[in-house]
């Protein structure tokens, strides 16, 4: 049994080497890469642009570190007065250590549907909301929260660009190594894998055990043809880890 890791680097490849010294054969193939968004240059004015009261949502770690980055590289700084807000428990935690505020994430579930039940959310009317991503995803969010009368705008902080991969020697190697499970963390990737796979091999690819972060994903993934889904509730490496190592010891 090996566990095929698809997460962007250096997640995808921290967990493998965790498993792997859990005696749980898994190896990483990351789809794609994070690199810098192109609206980072404007994210200070538009930190700038926040009121007391208003709100910062950031969609996932990526999104903090490379904020991050480019407000110290500016000399810049969080804003203070501001409600900030997460995906996830790992991007809040990232969040809070950069900001030096605390953050909300959802307690159960950390996707959009998780965060958009948080009470803090529930009236925004008059609200600016700045959403820190990538290039493109979380529109449920932003849709959501124009709806209850904020006004909502983007920042592209770093962009997930599609790694240029061969899907035939890929799926032929994965064969040999015997992946019996794959790790998927986000939609795109859900995607990208499904159109990389030879369609010789699309019936080998749909027989392995599926693990994604949410809901949503498995819906996708089920709408694929997948006929073994699981859901972690969550994309971070650790939950990852305590559902992969049960499973990994009853193969």
């Amino acid at each position: 049994m090996t566990i095929l890791i698809t997460r962007p680097a250096p997640e995808g490849n921290a967990l493998a080497q965790q498993l792997n010294a859990a005696g749980i054969h898994a190896i990483a193939q990351p789809l794609l890469e994070i690199i810098p968004g192109d609206e980072l240059s404007t994210l200070q004015s538009r930190l700038e642009h926040l009121q007391s009261g208003d709100v910062l949502i950031a969609v996932s770690a990526h999104a903090v570190d490379l904020a991050h980055n480019s407000l110290r590289s500016q000399g810049a700084s969080w804003p203070k007065n501001v409600h900030y807000m997460a995906v996830g428990d790992k991007t809040a935690a990232r969040l809070s250590a950069c900001s030096g505020q605390a953050a909300l994430s959802p307690e159960t579930r950390n996707d959009s549907e998780g965060l958009l039940a948080l009470p803090a959310l529930a009236q925004v009317h008059g609200r600016r909301i700045l959403i820190l991503r990538g290039n493109g995803g979380r529109e449920l969010i932003a849709q959501t929260l124009q709806q209850r009368g904020a006004e909502v705008d983007y920042c592209e902080t770093y962009q997930r660009r599609l790694l240029p991969l061969d899907g035939a020697a890929l799926c032929q190697a994965w064969q040999a190594q015997q992946v019996s499970s794959i790790v998927i963390t986000s939609s795109e990737q859900l995607a990208y894998l499904y159109r990389l796979v030879p369609e010789h091999d699309k019936a080998w690819f749909l027989q392995r055990h599926l693990f994604v972060p949410s809901q949503r994903i498995a819906e996708q993934a089920n709408a694929l043809g997948f006929s073994t889904v699981s859901t972690v509730g969550s994309a971070a490496n650790r939950q990852l880890f305590t559902t992969l190592s049960k499973i990994g010891t009853m193969g």
